[in-house]
């Protein structure tokens, strides 16, 4: 279906639109993958790689968005990008099956574009990507509406699916909910928490000691550990350090809120997703509970990211 024909609220274009748009990224991953040869940069240091699929996933993402929505503010995690991009990689249909199935919340129905920021992770875990662990890798589009992430779209490229093919799109929508996955609880006799594999230091070690979880998951990737939430595999996500990105977040936020969790700093603040990006940013039933033990336990600074469900 192709976007110039939906009547539709702004909102629910952009979703629908972004889960197409983040399926053909996702292909795109996997081609990079398949060639062999990554193109692998270091941007700001060893444990902060580019890939070339990174960078054309990132060109097929914006490309694809600017042409439907051009009056719309896009932030990518790449920055500036050549928009100039093979045909094939431009996407201007809709996800149907979305549009038909959801009604948009009246909140979010009069929606202008200049309210609007979509910011872009086109492939979160790149560590993970480039050492083959690579169910982790997301491709992250999430929507923000007047500061506050309202929809988002999780796509995982290299998940395997019942009829033997690749990939998976995870979408969410405060006032909708999320779909794309089985929602599943976490164990009640245990407590498992999921972290960075990479980017630990004393401060994270100090907050998990804090939550004395019975499971520890250290996996890499923003977006998949908010899976790890909403499959059911942990009960918290916390990761009390710096490095986390508003691009890294937003789809993510949105999509666990849509369906009952929530995502903050560690002291309980939503993040902002405006169109200034001055500051890196740094996730229910357990919230207040988490956040509480983590600050009696040690001092985190409010940097801070607690995620729950």
């Amino acid at each position: 279906m192709a976007t110039s024909t939906v009547v539709a609220p702004l909102v629910m274009r952009i979703v629908a639109s972004s889960i197409q748009i983040a399926n053909r990224a996702g292909r795109i991953i996997r081609d990079v993958l398949a060639k062999g040869d990554l193109g692998i940069v270091e941007k700001d240091g060893k444990d902060d790689l580019q890939t070339e699929a990174d960078r054309s996933a990132q060109r097929c993402i914006v490309a694809s968005l600017e042409k439907l929505f051009p009056n719309v503010t896009i932030i990518g995690e790449e920055g500036a990008c050549d928009t100039r991009v093979p045909e094939d990689w431009l996407v201007s249909d809709v996800n149907g099956e979305f549009l038909a199935g959801n009604a948009c919340p009246d909140a979010l129905k009069q929606v202008k574009e200049s309210e609007l920021v979509i910011w872009v992770d086109p492939l979160d875990g790149t560590s993970e990507y480039t050492q083959g662990f690579l169910e982790r890798v997301t491709v992250l589009i999430g929507i923000s509406v007047n500061d506050r992430a309202v929809g988002g779209v999780i796509h995982q490229p290299f998940f395997q699916t019942d009829s033997g093919t690749q990939g998976r799109t995870i979408w969410g929508v405060k006032g909708i909910g999320a779909g794309g996955f089985v929602p599943t609880r976490p164990p009640t006799d245990r407590f498992i928490v999921t972290t960075t594999r990479s980017h630990s230091n004393a401060l994270v070690q100090s907050a998990l000691d804090a939550l004395s979880p019975d499971e520890v998951l250290r996996v890499g990737g923003a977006g998949y550990k908010v899976l790890q939430l909403l499959e059911g595999k942990a009960h918290a996500y916390v990761f009390a350090s710096a490095g986390c990105k508003k691009w890294d977040t937003c789809a993510p936020e949105a999509v666990l809120e849509a369906q009952g969790g929530k995502l903050t700093d560690i002291l309980g603040r939503h993040y902002t997703y405006g169109k200034e990006i001055s500051t890196p940013i740094s996730c229910s039933r357990f919230f207040n509970f988490f956040t509480k033990k983590i600050c009696d336990g040690t001092q985190i600074a409010s940097a801070a990211k607690t995620c729950t469900r």
